[in-house]
């Protein structure tokens, strides 16, 4: 039966699955000058993150990392691209997490601020079919840390923001989760710590 009462809501990136745009690039690049040249054309620039709202799409991305890049990194680019998401890994600490809490009855759900192609990246993600529903910016033009997002998914699946306790690795996306009412916990890669903060949680909507 599910524990309605009682929900955690989790991120996507290094919460759920790596993600370090460095790491990727190192991938499809022979040298690591060449990765910094990647990674801050394509996931470090201010288009990944528009692209990410849901206001551009991946071909305007694409130019843009082009127009900073050298001619002979752009079939780099291209492959980057297209195929990083299969180099997101599961964090397997906070996917254990995740299978007990299902177990425990908890709802759980996925907020991310991720592009319109994020099923790429959760095809890699072993709980994702565990999760009641999820909000994702690059569909909604909504992005964390808006509290207009967390508000969007409490009232998609009627769920009180108070019973809620959101998990990013972003303290900003933190915060604006507590502005919409929610409880909120910073990961910093510490699985114990974030069970600790969901068996709080838990006594707190049993008191509630």
């Amino acid at each position: 039966m599910q524990r309605s009462c009682c929900n955690v809501v989790f991120d996507m990136g290094n919460v759920l699955m790596s993600f370090d745009g460095m790491e990727f690039a190192r991938a499809f690049t022979e040298c690591e000058a060449d990765a910094v040249l990647l990674n801050d054309a394509l996931f470090a620039r201010d288009s990944w993150a528009l692209l990410d709202a849901g206001v551009i799409e991946h071909d305007t991305v694409r130019r843009i990392a082009e127009d900073h890049l050298p001619m002979r990194l752009h079939p780099a680019l291209h492959a980057c691209l297209s195929h990083w998401p299969e180099l997101s890994r599961p964090l397997e600490d906070v996917c254990a997490i995740v299978r007990d809490l299902h177990e425990r009855g908890f709802g759980l759900y996925l907020l991310s601020n991720a592009s319109t192609r994020i099923d790429l990246q959760l095809a890699g993600c072993p709980v994702y079919p565990l999760m009641d529903g999820r909000v994702v910016s690059g569909f909604e033009r909504i992005m964390k840390p808006d509290p207009a997002i967390y508000r969007l998914l409490c009232e998609r699946f009627d769920l009180a923001p108070s019973t809620c306790l959101f998990v990013d690795d972003n303290l900003d996306n933190c915060r604006g989760a507590e502005v919409a009412g929610m409880r909120s916990f910073h990961f910093a890669d510490d699985a114990a710590a974030l069970r600790r903060a969901i068996d709080a949680h838990a006594q707190a909507c049993d008191h509630a």
